[in-house]
């Protein structure tokens, strides 16, 4: 039988751990994040220093493997960042900061402020949906309760989510403050290429919006059509399901500030899932982890 994964030395030993990050990072050898020098530099190894203190011959500064991720300056000790990036990544429906730290045994606002920076961590890189014809289903949902509202019939209570899914690639959602067909137009002209085939249900925001694109089609769940021919709504519905069981059903409760980190966090596990070729542990690589600053975590 195969040993868990979480008895990697990199899970129980900061120097292991810096070394494997070290691994992902510099697989060539240190490269300089202040000025990109991959050869001008050597390590640090006086009494005063500890390990893995690198300094630049060329710009004259030091750095260490975490400088420029969102490890840097963070008194948690490595090995409990590989746990959290681990654990974060490779549940399916999301892991709780109560959750983390009962496992990590660390206080809540530990915790919580390892969750939100790895989020930050998760966000997507951008870029154009549907090129080359591709097809990109787009749909709202609602979740939750706005501040200061009270519990009515409709959605109007809620706060709104919009998703765009292309088909067999990524997903990218949005909480936005509205549903109406002026903000949804910015969002689909921002990310959606004009040369991709559109994906609506039968709602009236999509109508104008969707002449834009190559072509628009749309299925009249008003009538219970769900699905006609290729048209149809269930990938983006499909992440959904995953996204509002994660929320009540882990995480149970979300400010309206944070919402959209939450969705960044959905987001990634879905873009990086099995079907793509990224098991647990390849999601969990921290090659992605790029700058976030105190303030926004």
């Amino acid at each position: 039988m195969a040993d868990s994964i979480m008895n990697q030395p990199h899970f129980h030993d900061a120097d292991k751990a810096r070394e494997h990050l070290e691994a992902i990072r510099w697989p060539k050898g240190p490269v300089c994040p202040h000025c990109g020098s991959a050869e001008n530099h050597y390590a640090l190894k006086g009494v005063a220093h500890r390990a893995g203190v690198y300094k630049c011959k060329d710009c004259r500064k030091q750095f260490t493997v975490t400088v420029g991720t969102v490890f840097e300056r963070s008194k948690i000790p490595l090995h409990q960042w590989m746990q959290a990036v681990y654990l974060i990544c490779s549940s399916k429906k999301g892991c709780s900061s109560h959750q983390l730290q009962r496992t990590l045994d660390v206080q809540y606002k530990t915790a919580w402020f390892m969750n939100h920076r790895l989020r930050e961590a998760m966000k997507s890189p951008g870029g154009i949906m549907g090129n080359g014809s591709g097809t990109v289903e787009a749909d709202e949902t609602f979740i939750g309760r706005k501040p200061g509202t009270k519990k009515c019939r409709g959605h109007s209570h809620k706060e709104a989510i919009f998703s765009l899914v292309e088909r067999n690639g990524d997903v990218r959602s949005f909480h936005v403050n509205d549903v109406t067909a002026k903000t949804l137009k910015a969002k689909l002209v921002q990310n959606v290429s004009k040369s991709a085939n559109l994906m609506t249900d039968d709602a009236k925001q999509y109508v104008k919006v969707g002449k834009e694109f190559a072509s628009h089609e749309s299925v009249n769940h008003s009538a219970e059509e769900y699905v006609r021919g290729n048209v149809h709504t269930n990938t983006v519905e499909g992440f959904f399901s995953i996204f509002k069981r994660g929320m009540y059903g882990v995480y149970q409760h979300c400010s309206s500030h944070h919402l959209e980190r939450y969705t960044t966090e959905f987001d990634f596990r879905y873009n990086y899932r099995q079907k793509l070729g990224f098991d647990d542990t390849m999601r969990a690589r921290p090659k992605r982890c790029s700058k976030a600053s105190p303030a926004s975590a």
